[in-house]
């Protein structure tokens, strides 16, 4: 079936939950969309500097319809005295902070804090508003914190890591229905359930996700969820039946030797709702004939979730030489051959044989996609790379924790595993774990900075391939990090400073963080291995 057929049939199944555009796209009934709901107010309100951060105002709550507030602005901005801060708070309810006004118990461990934060994250069922740019989700859910007030997409695999070890695999169903009910009313999982988030995924985690709640529970309970990994799976391959060799469309991209892999996209090439006012001020520094491929490759680097990292520049110390849209991820292609696996390992399951046709076909694309990944490793080097998919170069002078993905899900032979992990102990093991890339370019994504997500893939990626030694040597390291910064504050963090421990992670386009939901579930999944016990009662 042609991914325009899967859309379909998508569509028909919805029962008027959503409608179907001439794409075959599904629809949702129209909710608010700041950056076009409210005219001019939008983007004087983003430059004028009166929110720091941008995604203040996109999460702002019109407190009439929106069109009446447009109008309403458009006089009062020509009266004599007008004040625009005192604009925006007569007419929009401001947004608090996920998991604000929690105190600490400052007697509690770090994992009894961890589980004591479980209620306050967590957010009720939403109901439908169309005043708001909150996309409603049927479901309780968890949020990371702080200013993440909304689900996230690749985040919630590594918050069920730890809602797994707190037993709270009830949690992790209804994220899962959430997750699946924005593929069958979206057409796939958003970067985060807003609107202004719809243009764009995330690292496609879902059948990881759903792979981890089989383990946690029994297949036949996640079996329901085969439908919706497929819909997801058709979203990322849109286009690829009918492209030629050489040519990308959307997220997949042909090789002159037909094999089709995927890269990061995003639907529009405009300024980021949520980013306004920095991609603007970027983007006004560049000729006007290059700004919409630069905002389409600032919005691809945000589906990547490592928005930003040297990584996808050109010049890892000019974000303006982005070319993310120009790269085959190594890790987003394992992510993709997990999806495939999956896919063909539940069919399977499901009927009872192996020569389900659904199993065989997803089995083959699998095979293929492995075979791909494996030309990205490179041998001199002892390491996994992106590639240019023009050219067929991979990029060999931006090494990256990316590189533990095909680790993670047993891509690589035992060969090339042995020689990737050493790789990883020689040059990326830090004093208070791995570090994200050895290049300093005031990227978050980039040193000195660990991120929990990576964290824990690479550390399971070598275990996976016989470095127990080297997997429980970084964990304890990274455990003693976020635990001494927890004593000393109170606090988990979205990221952390793993090359002098003594200091605050920094980087990228918004403070560090506090709350927060995946360093959370890493630190329970990794509190929980019987080499780490000690480590996380200190």
């Amino acid at each position: 079936m042609t991914a325009y057929a899967v859309r379909r049939t998508l569509c028909a199944g919805l029962l008027g939950l959503a409608a179907c555009g001439p794409s075959g796209r599904p629809t949702v009934r129209p909710s608010y969309d700041p950056a076009h709901d409210i005219g001019a107010l939008f983007s004087d309100v983003q430059l004028s500097g009166i929110f720091p951060d941008s995604k203040e105002f996109v999460d702002a709550h019109p407190k009439s319809e929106p069109r009446v507030i447009e109008v309403r602005y458009d006089s009062a901005r020509r009266t004599p005295g007008f004040v625009l801060r005192a604009f925006v708070e007569q007419n929009f309810v401001l947004p608090q902070p996920a998991g604000d006004g929690y105190h600490t118990v400052a007697s509690q461990s770090m994992v009894a804090h961890v589980n004591a934060l479980w209620p306050v994250l967590t957010r009720s069922a939403d109901s439908a508003d169309t005043h708001s740019s909150l996309i409603p989700l049927p479901s309780p859910y968890i949020v990371p914190g702080g200013r993440f007030r909304e689900v996230y997409y690749w985040d919630s695999y590594f918050t069920m890591l730890g809602l797994v070890q707190s037993g709270r695999t009830d949690f992790v169903k209804n994220m899962l229905d959430n997750f699946a009910h924005l593929i069958l009313t979206i057409g796939h999982i958003p970067n985060g359930n807003r609107t202004y988030y719809r243009s764009r995924s995330q690292p496609p985690y879902f059948a990881a996700m759903v792979g981890l709640y089989a383990r946690a529970t029994d297949t036949a309970q996640a079996l329901r969820y085969l439908d919706a990994m497929e819909k997801e799976y058709a979203f990322w391959m849109d286009g690829a039946d009918t492209l030629a060799p050489g040519h990308a469309f959307r997220r997949v991209v042909r090789l002159p030797d037909s094999v089709v892999l995927n890269r990061y996209w995003d639907d529009s090439d405009e300024p980021r709702p949520e980013s306004y006012r920095p991609d603007v001020e970027l983007g006004q520094t560049l000729p006007e004939s290059l700004r919409a491929k630069f905002y389409r490759n600032v919005r691809a680097t945000a589906e990547s979730g490592w928005d930003f990292s040297s990584r996808w520049m050109r010049n890892p110390k000019d974000l303006r030489t982005l070319e993310t849209t120009d790269l085959i991820p190594v890790d987003l292609n394992s992510l993709l051959y997990n999806t495939e696996r999956t896919i063909a390992a539940f069919a399977f399951v499901r009927n009872g044989r192996g020569d389900d046709t659904l199993f065989r076909r997803f089995k083959q694309r699998a095979d293929t996609r492995r075979r791909a990944i494996l030309a990205m490793y490179d041998a001199k080097a002892g390491f996994f790379f992106d590639r240019r998919w023009r050219t067929g170069a991979l990029v060999t002078d931006r090494p990256s924790l990316a590189a533990a993905e095909p680790l993670y899900f047993g891509i690589a032979t035992d060969d090339q595993g042995r020689r990737v992990a050493a790789r990883l102990e020689r040059d990326f093991l830090k004093p208070g774990g791995f570090v994200t890339t050895n290049f300093a370019s005031g990227q978050q994504w980039d040193g000195p900075n660990g991120w929990p997500p990576l964290v824990w893939l690479t550390i399971e990626g070598v275990r996976r391939y016989g470095r127990g030694d080297l997997a429980d040597q970084a964990a304890s390291r990274w455990l003693r990090l976020i635990n001494r910064t927890y004593q000393a504050t109170g606090r988990m963090m979205e990221k952390y400073d793993v090359v002098n421990t003594t200091r605050k992670a920094g980087g990228g386009e918004y403070p560090t963080q506090d709350g927060f939901g995946w360093t959370n579930g890493v630190a329970l999944a990794l509190c929980a291995q019987p080499a780490q016990a000690r480590t996380c009662k200190d």
